[in-house]
């Protein structure tokens, strides 16, 4: 059973810790060391697609301990707790993201070259901004579920 336990949270400290790593650490560095927003964009990009596997492998991990976790201590598996419908809403949020989302950014980017070469208003600017904004609005999503996730996961252990 204490190895279940250390599995949900093993995967709540991987997905949570590499939220707040990469917002707080990694894009704030690559944006002020690299000589460029380019190359900084294209860093901060990729490290964001393997921060979304990491996601989705401790989202699989989560839920997998956590219902025979429930199984074997309590008789039931309660596949609707609301951690489990949480990690499912952040799963989904993440996979939005990263099979969603960051492919136009990716497109947009691809096509329009440096960024911020661009004017401000040009259309395909402005749709990379937007999504840009809706990227940062889903891990913000992503990372305050998780410590609802948190919360309950310890209640309940």
């Amino acid at each position: 059973m204490s190895f279940l336990r250390y599995l949900m949270l093993l995967s709540l400290i991987v997905w949570l810790g590499g939220l707040v790593f990469f917002a707080f650490v990694l894009a704030p560095t690559a944006f002020s060391v690299l000589p460029s927003r380019h190359l900084a964009g294209t860093m901060v990009g990729r490290s964001l697609g393997t921060l979304h596997w990491m996601g989705i492998i401790s989202g699989v991990v989560f839920l997998a301990s956590s219902i025979l976790y429930g199984r074997l201590t309590r008789g039931t598996a309660n596949v609707f707790a609301a951690r489990h419908v949480l990690i499912c809403l952040m799963l989904t949020l993440t996979m939005i993201s990263q099979f969603g989302i960051i492919p136009r950014m990716d497109t947009l980017r691809a096509s329009i070259g440096e960024i911020d070469s661009v004017p401000p208003d040009n259309p395909m600017r402005l749709q990379f901004d937007a999504l840009h904004v809706w990227s940062t609005r889903v891990e913000s999503g992503v990372f305050l579920l998780g410590l609802v996730v948190v919360y309950l996961t310890a209640a309940s252990l």
